[in-house]
């Protein structure tokens, strides 16, 4: 094991290791800027568009395609101008919003947009550089940087009466403040690695990642203008497998049922409290998260074959998943 001497401390960064760093970041800026939006949220109302908020977004592609949050634009009758560092000020739809995932897609009237490259999330580490680029108190064009600071973190979303976990969030220590929502989260070379989404405390920003689930999310609101998913109809958490079925099936845990809705897919195939499911559609399911990556558009309405775990014996069962809704729940009219 090699280290400094006993009583000395490592060396402080050299004036050669700052200069390197500020022309990383610098260069970040330089690429991804352009990209980037500041976005008025207006609503129309019967005395016409009012201010209903503000973010950022991120240019998906030359034509018009800009990426946010879904919060940024959440609520019916929404619109708004984007404006760019080059100046320009343009108007902009809303093509699909997915607050499940937090993701929404706009489209602006014009073309000629700088669109960002979108990275990979998955190949992140912790303490890796991290820029982000946003429209903090309206300050467009800002930059901060920092490091992840952690991976693999959940964040609770909810539409309506539907409730969804966005797995894999990413943690960030640069600074980000009201406004960087939606804005881009880019690694050294300038790709958007995630969309900022929230912040959780001082020092500690949190990201939607760009990874192969949230592309697949941008590229239904781009062609489809929402996210079809699957539904069980059951609410459930980890839990640790017994040790005869964990050598039996090879692997440690499974999804305990806590609830199962009534009337659901699941109550319809027999699916019942305390249940442990480890496998649907013949792939495992360890975790909640495994259970909501399995529920894609391609389930809704066939027959998919589910092993659940039941009193220690494997039971099989086959349901037929529904549709995921979220719209608001109907509230009973004032007389």
């Amino acid at each position: 094991m090699t280290g400094p001497p006993v009583g000395e401390t490592s060396a402080a960064p050299t004036e050669a290791d700052l200069e390197a760093y500020s022309r990383a970041v610098a260069g970040v800026h330089e690429r991804l800027a352009p990209s980037v939006a500041s976005l008025r949220v207006t609503r129309r109302t019967r005395a016409g568009h009012v201010p209903a908020g503000a973010g950022s977004g991120v240019a998906l592609t030359g034509d018009g395609f800009l990426l946010t949050s879904a919060h940024v634009v959440a609520g019916s009758g929404r619109g708004g101008r984007a404006t760019f560092v080059d100046g320009r000020e343009l108007a902009f739809d809303i093509v699909g919003s997915d607050p499940l995932s937090d993701l929404a897609v706009l489209r602006a009237e014009a073309a000629a947009l700088t669109p960002a490259e979108l990275g990979d999330a998955e190949r992140l580490r912790v303490g890796q550089l991290v820029v982000a680029i946003g429209n903090p108190h309206g300050f467009a064009g800002s930059v901060t940087a920092g490091v992840v600071s952690a991976l693999g973190r959940s964040l609770p979303a909810r539409a309506g009466e539907a409730g969804r976990v966005i797995d894999n969030v990413i943690q960030t220590d640069a600074a980000l403040n009201p406004g960087n929502s939606g804005g881009a989260l880019a690694d050294s070379r300038g790709r958007v690695v995630g969309v900022n989404t929230a912040v959780a405390g001082v020092g500690l920003g949190l990201a939607v990642p760009i990874d192969e689930i949230n592309r697949g999310v941008i590229a239904a609101l781009m062609t489809e203008g929402r996210m079809r998913r699957a539904h069980l109809g059951i609410a459930g958490g980890p839990r640790p497998l017994p040790p005869a079925a964990r050598e039996r099936l090879g692997r440690d845990s499974g999804v305990e049922v806590v609830e199962v809705t009534p009337g659901s897919p699941a109550e319809r195939a027999g699916v019942r409290p305390e249940d442990l499911i480890v496998e649907l559609g013949g792939r495992p399911v360890t975790s909640v998260g495994d259970l909501q990556r399995l529920m894609v558009a391609e389930l809704i309405g066939t027959r998919v074959p589910v092993q659940v775990l039941r009193r220690g014996q494997v039971t099989e069962l086959e349901l037929v998943p529904i549709e995921l809704t979220t719209k608001e729940p109907e509230r009973p009219r004032r007389r």
